[in-house]
């Protein structure tokens, strides 16, 4: 049976989760079995009631943290297509049937292109990389689906990282050569780089992926994430 499991972890996003069920109910084929899953991880600003509002949508709480709200969703799961999605992500319509056709072509992995909501030069730049199917060009804003079957494989994703936890994932499903980029855009949130200045971000963020190619912890990347970004 083909189920898609739409997997989001929420942290104090009570203003984010009606815009996006809102958009998931109007671009999902409704042709296919599915659900939602919000995995909370201790919200304080009224998240929980909100999506409490939605009775098609389950919610779970778990610890904070990506990478363990994210495997909390995975296990409760019921389809064999698990599909990881962040809050101000919105996919493309019937972005459902893209990832069942590449599934049925056995690419078990795989994300959209992306774009940003906001046209600054250096998004326009970074966002254009995204058609590339190449482990450098990727990141957790372009969303994840994955077999669930692989997903196990793979042991999920690595709770040792509150930063980052996304780029593990994805190295561990490329170095499996189960990794495809749909050719269709998913639309993403700029606002951290509002808030936090654009070239700053992308320098810090540059930073970070150069800790960690010379060998730095999960600690040690968090450390400077928490110095150095909002």
């Amino acid at each position: 049976m083909n189920k898609i499991s739409i997997i989001i972890p929420i942290f104090n996003e009570v203003n984010a989760v009606e815009p996006l069920l809102a958009h998931l109910d109007n671009t999902i084929s409704k042709t296919i079995s599915y659900e939602i899953i919000m995995v909370d991880g201790g919200s304080t600003d009224g998240s929980q009631k909100k999506v409490k509002q939605h009775p098609n949508v389950l919610l779970i709480v778990s610890k904070k943290g990506r990478a363990k709200q994210l495997n909390a969703g995975a296990k409760v799961a019921t389809a064999n297509i698990l599909y990881f999605l962040h809050c101000d992500s919105f996919p493309p319509k019937y972005f459902d049937l893209h990832i069942l056709e590449e599934v049925r072509r056995e690419n078990k992995a795989g994300c959209f292109r992306m774009k940003f909501d906001y046209a600054h030069p250096v998004l326009l730049v970074s966002q254009w990389f995204t058609r590339i199917n190449h482990i450098s060009c990727r990141g957790g804003d372009q969303s994840l689906f994955v077999t669930k079957e692989l997903f196990t494989e793979i042991g999920g994703y690595n709770e040792k990282f509150i930063i980052y936890e996304d780029n593990e994932i994805i190295k561990k499903l490329y170095d499996k050569k189960h990794f495809i980029v749909i050719p269709k855009y998913i639309i993403t949130s700029a606002r951290k780089y509002r808030k936090n200045g654009v070239w700053r971000l992308q320098y810090h963020f540059t930073v970070i992926h150069l800790k960690r190619r010379l060998g730095h912890s999960a600690e040690s990347m968090l450390q400077y994430y928490k110095k150095k970004i909002k």
